[in-house]
């Protein structure tokens, strides 16, 4: 090798067109692994397919505690490939929002430079983003009904996209349970419903908050209605089919939840339904309502069998008679029935009359229709299913008719019919379900004194709290009593009640026996249908505090 001076050295490292002959790369790859990283507001930006449309109701509270202590959870962060910046992994736009917010009016550092945790693009990028959004907004945001349903209706086009064929709503739902959002089907059909049916005739009630129950009770009261339409308008040259009627009718409705009433809608409704068919409007709501309970029997969470007994008496449960079934179908569809009212129903297989009761008594129909205050629908299907249960299980299932003179009798109708105030079935013996029954009471309980956006179902407690009216205006006395009641029985424990329900004393007995109150102002007493829902919401809310003391109970 030939001796090179240091001059020629010198000389060749500083000769012109010595450079890197390689691709220079502009930007690094992101990490392939969970790294902590600081990014810019620049940098980053929200998740486009975010489920939530409208502000936070807690962006204030959430706005002056990052302001006074900065970034207790920063928002986990990703990025698609090949992307330029940074999106929200799951729940974090609104926190992203208030930075923004609140560097444009301080221009301080620490709300422009946010510490994050990178987390890398999973395979399934899209659908893990969007369920992670979903389940976090569930958790700290209180989404609303159909913000849900359009979240979940996003899903289900991923989903189809990822699988190539469509998805049916049980299937829909294992796949959401399986990426961490758990979701009923009967949800996923309500929500399906809402999307296709509501959103484009009744938005403004959508977004602005419309609750799952109305929801849900809206989109029953429609379904019934089509099925009652397509019965009588067979045969029919109409003018207009159901779907026009049904946008026609719901879009003056398009107002403030505070003031939508399905109540109203339902009415409107059938009037109009009434006057197409050409068809008494007593005949097409005895229709409808019949329709609506065959409805929530079937397909409302959870699935349970309807409580049909009195006192648990041993012996094996058999199948009812014929004659029991036919009599309790035409009950069923019975609504408002008074007592001693004859019908043409055949006779149910009852107890022997005893001696010396009145003629009226002695009728074993009349008998069973007096103790029905209204009727809880019950279908032969639903029947067999209990009685097979029955048998398989060997628990004793009480009848209806045959107990009628036995223990409490009565019956009331609602999402949870009842046929018993006592008897509590294996299926609902546990904590969870029934505070979802109690919380169900309660709200059809307040639904009486128009107080339903009062009454809010929790999974603590006996099932429920209740809240001050959203109206601007005060309830009437009867719901003032009526709310005060609930909230004294959803707080069992509360030393000091509220200083609304001290005036519960002077008018307790008028709500429950009827007359004056102390201040002999006139308050309607609580309606015989509400007063079985309490006597219920009662026994199972004793229950409910007996399992949590002594969770090993198993008898009651």
């Amino acid at each position: 090798m030939a001796n090179v001076t240091p001059q020629e050295m010198a000389g060749k490292l500083m000769a012109e067109g010595f450079s890197r002959s390689g691709p220079t790369i502009q930007v690094l790859s992101d990490p392939v692994t969970d790294t902590p990283m600081v990014v810019t507001l620049d940098d980053l930006r929200p998740y486009e397919l975010d489920p939530r449309l409208t502000r936070n109701p807690l962006y204030e509270e959430l706005k002056a505690s990052i302001r006074e202590r900065g970034l207790d959870a920063p928002p986990p962060i990703t990025r698609r490939p090949g992307a330029d910046h940074f999106i929200i992994r799951n729940g974090g736009n609104t926190r992203l929002a208030i930075l923004r917010e609140l560097w444009s009016e301080t221009k301080d550092e620490r709300f422009f430079r946010i510490p994050c945790l990178f987390r890398p693009w999973p395979e399934r990028g899209e659908i893990v983003a969007l369920t992670g959004h979903l389940a976090e907004n569930e958790l700290h945001g209180s989404l609303t009904f159909i913000e849900r349903a359009l979240g979940v209706e996003k899903a289900r086009e991923l989903y189809e996209q990822e699988s190539g064929k469509p998805l049916s709503q049980s299937e829909l739902a294992r796949r959401l349970s399986t990426d961490g959002y758990p979701i009923q089907q009967s949800h996923i059909s309500r929500m399906q419903d809402t999307v296709r049916y509501l959103l484009p005739t009744i938005p403004n009630v959508l977004y602005n908050g419309l609750g799952r129950h109305q929801v849900e009770r809206l989109a029953v009261l429609r379904k019934a209605c089509e099925l009652t339409w397509e019965k009588y308008a067979c045969g029919k040259a109409l003018s207009v089919d159901f779907e026009t009627l049904f946008h026609d009718v719901l879009a003056p409705f398009d107002v403030q939840p505070d003031s939508f009433a399905v109540g109203r809608v339902q009415d409107e409704l059938i009037g109009q339904m009434s006057e197409l068919l050409d068809i008494d409007y007593n005949v097409l709501e005895l229709d409808v309502d019949s329709t609506e309970h065959r409805q929530r029997a079937v397909i409302s969470p959870p699935q349970l069998p309807v409580e049909t007994a009195t006192v648990v008496h041993p012996g094996r449960a058999t199948t009812p008679s014929p004659d029991v079934s036919q009599s309790r179908d035409a009950a069923a569809g019975i609504s408002g029935a008074a007592p001693n009212k004859n019908t043409d129903s055949p006779t149910p297989s009852v107890q022997k009359p005893l001696p010396g009761a009145s003629p009226s008594d002695q009728d074993p129909d009349a008998r069973l229709q007096g103790h029905i205050v209204s009727p809880a629908d019950n279908t032969q299907r639903l029947q067999g299913i209990q009685h097979m249960l029955a048998e398989h299980t060997g628990e004793p299932l009480p009848d209806f008719a045959d107990k009628v003179l036995q223990a409490i009798p009565v019956q009331a109708g609602g999402l949870f019919p009842i046929s018993d105030v006592w008897y509590i079935e294996p299926g609902l013996d546990a904590p969870d379900r029934l505070r979802i029954h109690i919380a169900q009471l309660a709200q059809e309980i307040a639904a009486q004194a128009e107080l339903l956006d009062c009454i809010e179902a929790i999974e603590t407690g006996i099932g429920f709290t209740c809240s001050a009216s959203q109206a601007d205006m005060l309830p009437p006395a009867f719901g003032q009593v009526v709310l005060a009641l609930l909230r004294t029985l959803s707080q069992p424990h509360t030393m000091a009640p509220d200083q609304d329900d001290r005036h519960l004393e002077g008018h307790l007995g008028a709500l429950l026996l009827g007359g004056g109150g102390s201040d002999a102002v006139a308050l309607p007493r609580l309606s015989d249908n509400g007063l079985v829902k309490l006597f219920r919401l009662v026994r199972l809310a004793r229950r409910l505090l007996d399992l949590e003391a002594n969770p090993d109970e198993a008898t009651h």
